[in-house]
């Protein structure tokens, strides 16, 4: 790779470490505000929809430290300890965040039940609107810019952010519906809502683990990804086969091994020039890592066939 791409991959990682600390430290706070303005108008007035939507930002506000702390590293260049970098650390911390959102769900759902049983003892207040009102656009607004920082950074640890944010509307939404249930006159809608919520809560946190186990245990990408990296391979004039190709996620990065044919014909220098742009080309694409690729005489077949093995 030339000295003017090694500065621009640089840059690119230098902003995109911003772009994911800013994010992340939003979240933070954004969180840290909701959960200030739910609790105290909760426990002011006995709601127990209102300190339960507190209670799941305050898990929320763990997971996004954690992001904030852990998930950063992956912008951290590989060392003596870690020889291909830290990609694995983002997928783990996002794989942290599913699990919090799952047994968030899990826990709305049995509050919501016991709440079906037993019955709410909330008192009516304009507070607990104008609180919720407060949740659902901070919730909001955290959506949105995580979702547009991370057009850029690409991260799952944000996305699963993202989703997070997401939820948070959901369940400001069923304590709403059960707020104004009890102006109402019906606070089982608040216990009805919520059940229905959590599960959507419980879903989507099992997605978010799903995805991000894939990225840890080293899946294989879909069959259209194999297909760009086999025609970006092809497509170089010197190429006349790809073989042996194997692509699998190191990470949130896929890692390409593949045997190319060549005309064996071709000097040392000519063979090291075209593996050269033939990586570089590779990492034009999207979510490509390490690229190890074994140049092959074209029409000989493999050392191991001409050996008998």
């Amino acid at each position: 790779m030339s000295q003017r791409a090694l500065a621009e991959s640089d840059l690119d990682a230098s902003a995109a470490r911003r772009g994911f600390v800013r994010a992340s430290v939003v979240n933070v706070l954004g969180n840290a505000i909701k959960i200030v303005v739910e609790a105290a108008v909760g426990i002011a007035f006995g709601s127990v929809a209102l300190l339960a939507d507190a209670a799941h930002s305050v898990a929320d506000l763990v997971a996004s430290v954690v992001v904030l702390v852990w998930g950063r590293s992956v912008y951290t260049d590989p060392d003596e300890t870690h020889p291909h970098g830290h990609q694995r650390i983002e997928p783990l911390a996002a794989l942290f965040v599913g699990s919090v959102v799952v047994l968030l769900g899990l826990n709305l759902l049995y509050e919501s039940a016991r709440g079906l049983i037993e019955g709410p003892t909330v008192v009516f207040s304009p507070l607990l609107l104008g609180a919720l009102g407060f949740a659902m656009v901070d919730m909001y607004l955290l959506y949105w810019y995580t979702v547009r920082v991370n057009e850029t950074v690409g991260s799952s640890a944000l996305s699963a952010l993202a989703v997070d944010c997401r939820n948070d509307i959901y369940t400001s939404v069923a304590a709403l519906v059960g707020v104004v249930g009890v102006f109402f006159g019906a606070p089982v809608l608040d216990a009805a809502a919520g059940g229905l919520v959590s599960l959507l809560v419980v879903y989507q946190g099992v997605e978010i683990g799903r995805e991000n186990v894939s990225y840890l245990i080293g899946a294989a990408p879909s069959d259209e990804q194999r297909r760009r990296i086999v025609e970006t391979l092809r497509s170089h004039a010197a190429v006349s086969g790809v073989h042996d190709l194997v692509v699998f996620y190191d990470g949130t990065d896929l890692e390409v091994e593949a045997h190319v044919e060549v005309d064996g014909e071709l000097t040392l220098v000519e063979a090291h020039d075209i593996e050269t742009e033939l990586v570089m080309a590779l990492h034009e694409l999207d979510d490509i890592g390490d690229v190890h690729l074994h140049l092959d005489p074209a029409g000989i077949g493999e050392w191991k066939d001409a050996n008998g093995d």
